[in-house]
């Protein structure tokens, strides 16, 4: 499966990882029921899924607002990556 993945390309060119550096293999470890090993890669695997979810709702169901719901799920996701990412480096 990792040979289907796409490369990060802040990691391939500038040797750094970006913020969300593990996505892909957490979602495959999720996806496998390595809950556990997929929190260790990427902990913002857990806040990413409910954000997604919400962004397809707003897609499918145009009678209802979740603008709200996608902003607050977006802060939250976004500090969570963040604060694993200054955990993980430092």
């Amino acid at each position: 499966m990792e040979e289907y993945m796409l490369p990060c390309l802040s990691k391939k060119f500038l040797g750094i990882e970006c913020f969300g550096c593990g996505t892909q293999r957490a979602l495959v470890l999720l996806l496998k029921g390595e809950f556990a090993n997929a929190f260790t890669l990427f902990p913002a695997i857990y806040t990413l899924i409910p954000f997604l979810f919400v962004i397809g709702l707003n897609f499918i169901d145009k009678s209802r607002n979740y603008h709200k719901y996608i902003v607050s799920l977006g802060i939250i996701n976004a500090a969570v990556m963040v604060i694993s990412y200054f955990i993980k480096h430092f």
